[in-house]
């Protein structure tokens, strides 16, 4: 298999991986880079592509895909003054 083949993915990480994609389009991002990150995404959520075996499933852990779209707290407070005199 030619590096860079999404054929050893599951149809589910395929539509996983168009969803992201499209969310980071609607954000501005260039359509490879958009490719990239989201296909960078679904590695790290579930470990890569489907794999062989008994017992090696993997629990998918979603915590970089609801991080994406919040701010973070400086970014929120930045206007603000929080020194008090």
């Amino acid at each position: 298999m030619p590096q860079g083949s999404k054929a050893a993915y599951s149809s589910k990480q395929k539509r996983q991986a168009d969803h992201i994609e499209e969310g980071y389009e609607k954000r501005g991002v260039g359509k490879k880079e958009a490719e990239r990150r989201a296909w960078a995404t679904v590695n790290k959520e579930t470990g890569g592509g489907k794999k062989s075996g008994s017992g090696r499933g993997k629990k998918t852990s979603t915590a970089s895909s609801s991080k994406g779209g919040k701010r973070s707290s400086s970014s929120r407070t930045s206007g603000r003054s929080s020194k008090k005199n």
